[in-house]
C-alpha cells in the first residue's frame, strides 16, 4: 500500500550546501522531517551541481520519511551565469544591465524544458526571452521564428 502523503515543502537551497540553519531547519522542523537525514541526501544528490541555486520539492508522508525531487536551476539564475551579472537591473524598461544571444536563450529553454509549462522549444525560448526582458538583460540577434 502506498504512503499517505502529509504535505509538500518548496525550497530553493545552494547545490551541495544543504545545512540545518535556516531557512531549511524550521521548514522541515516544523513538518517532523529529520533535517540532518535530509542535508545529507541532498549534499550527495548535488555535489555536481556545487553553489548554484536549486528548488526542491520535498514530499513529506504521515510516517515522517519523505522524498525529494530536484529541479533544473530557476531561469534568471541561469540568465545572470550566461550574461555574467550578480543581478538584474532594478528599472529594467529604461536601465539595460547585460546581453545574452539568442543560442544562448536556447540553451537554457532547453535545460529547463522539463520544469517549463510548454510544449515546443521555441515556445520555452519565448518564455526565458520574457524573463530576460524582465530582468533588464537584452537578447542580441535575430529571433529564430522571424528568419
Amino acid at each position: 500500500m502506498a504512503k499517505e502523503i502529509a504535505t509538500y515543502v518548496k525550497l530553493q537551497v545552494k547545490g551541495g550546501q544543504a545545512n540545518p540553519a535556516p531557512p531549511i531547519g524550521p521548514a522541515l522542523g516544523s513538518k517532523g522531517v529529520n533535517i540532518m537525514e535530509f542535508c545529507k541526501q541532498f549534499n550527495a544528490r548535488t555535489q555536481d551541481k556545487m553553489g548554484k541555486v536549486l528548488p526542491v520539492v520535498l514530499t513529506v508522508y504521515t510516517d515522517k520519511s519523505f522524498d525529494f525531487i530536484i529541479k533544473t536551476p530557476p531561469a534568471p539564475v541561469q540568465l545572470m551565469d550566461a550574461a555574467k551579472l550578480q543581478k538584474g537591473s532594478k528599472e529594467p524598461n529604461r536601465n539595460k544591465v547585460g546581453k545574452v544571444t539568442w543560442e544562448q536563450v536556447e540553451a537554457i529553454a532547453k535545460d529547463k524544458m522539463a520544469d517549463l509549462n510548454c510544449f515546443t522549444v521555441d515556445s520555452a525560448m519565448k518564455m526565458v526571452a520574457g524573463t530576460a526582458r524582465s530582468m533588464g538583460i537584452t537578447v542580441d540577434g535575430q529571433a529564430p521564428w522571424d528568419k
